[in-house]
């Protein structure tokens, strides 16, 4: 019976720790997130949505990589009649 009684002595003390450290832990993640929006405040950033004929050429621009990609693999492997 001493061994239970020990047993559960030993698992209150560790849930105890957890416990302790982990509320030690969340207090200094808040500590931190306010010294961050303190002392290093979030920089302006500009908004506005790119124009659309900028995502068209992006887009032709990706097209044209991707195709030229296939192709080179296909002349490296001796596919390019596929």
């Amino acid at each position: 019976m001493n061994l239970v009684a020990e047993s559960v002595k030993f698992m209150a003390l560790g849930i105890g720790v957890v416990f302790v450290f982990l509320s030690v832990l969340i207090v200094a993640m808040r500590v931190l997130a306010y010294l961050v929006q303190r002392f290093c405040p979030k920089e302006e950033f500009d908004d506005r949505s790119p124009s659309p004929e900028s995502d068209d050429e992006q887009r032709g621009a990706h097209i044209a990589a991707i195709s030229a990609a296939i192709y080179e693999y296909r002349k490296n492997a001796g596919l390019n009649g596929v």
